[in-house]
């Protein structure tokens, strides 16, 4: 009987912080399906559609915590480069760089790309 408390307890324990809610750093509010969409159809419009999504996305973090998702700016930037908003794109790219230092050498590759073209 004695070995069986401590075991319950435990048990217990593990179930409550197990089922206590976890707040996330980041939300991602309807990014998968965004993305997903634009994949999908490959339109202009569906395009537009997903640079509005993150621009929607980006405005409400910001709001929350100050902080948008890592590969946020970098995935709008580049996008917006796509769509023909160059400067504002790499404006985004070296936002990204500026709040996640360990992304400089991959996107300080892309936007040296995107500034050669």
């Amino acid at each position: 009987m004695r070995t069986v408390w401590p075991l319950a307890g435990f048990v217990l324990l593990a179930v409550v912080s197990c089922a206590a809610p976890s707040k996330s750093l980041y939300s991602w509010y309807g990014y998968e399906n965004a993305v997903y969409q634009d994949v999908k159809k490959g339109t202009p419009e569906s395009q537009e559609k997903l640079l509005g999504e993150y621009e929607r996305i980006i405005a409400r973090q910001e709001a929350i915590r100050r902080t948008v998702p890592p590969g946020m700016y970098a995935e709008y930037g580049f996008l917006l480069c796509r769509s023909g908003h160059r400067e504002e794109g790499i404006s985004y790219l070296k936002e990204e760089i500026r709040l996640y230092p360990e992304s400089e050498k991959y996107i300080s590759r892309i936007i040296k790309q995107l500034e050669e073209k």
